[in-house]
């Protein structure tokens, strides 16, 4: 299968994997599974750590060869993503996380998250 991971289990799995639920540490330790991060996220973390809300050494660029070294494929932001936000309802209005339910929505993706804003939409979800 194919997974959408959402930027705190990214962040989770580099290091606080206490905080993982058993399903999404089955699903990250599948080799089978083909595993995503989205550039979403990746522009998520540097927001955070330029505001000091996300202490991360090393940046997003040190993210990303994390994620690169762990197998996880980079998705980018296309433009359908953006078109699918018309309709998406407002159950969560961060605008990370409402691009991250477009881009699993468009993509076919499975998103893992423990947001339960996000569970409220009709996309698959693993927690």
């Amino acid at each position: 299968m194919k997974y959408l991971l959402d930027t705190h289990i990214a962040l989770w799995s580099l290091g606080d994997e206490n905080n993982l639920s058993e399903r999404t540490k089955s699903v990250l330790d599948d080799l089978s599974n083909i595993l995503y991060i989205s550039i979403i996220s990746v522009w998520e973390i540097a927001l955070k750590i330029n505001t000091e809300k996300l202490i991360f050494a090393g940046g997003p660029s040190f993210f990303l060869e994390q994620m690169k070294k762990n197998g996880i494929k980079l998705l980018n932001i296309k433009g359908y993503h953006i078109n699918y936000l018309e309709n998406l309802p407002f159950h969560h209005r961060d605008p990370f996380d409402r691009l991250l339910i477009a881009a699993a929505a468009t993509e076919g993706l499975t998103l893992i998250t423990a947001d339960k804003n996000i569970h409220q939409y009709e996309i698959p979800y693993v927690w």
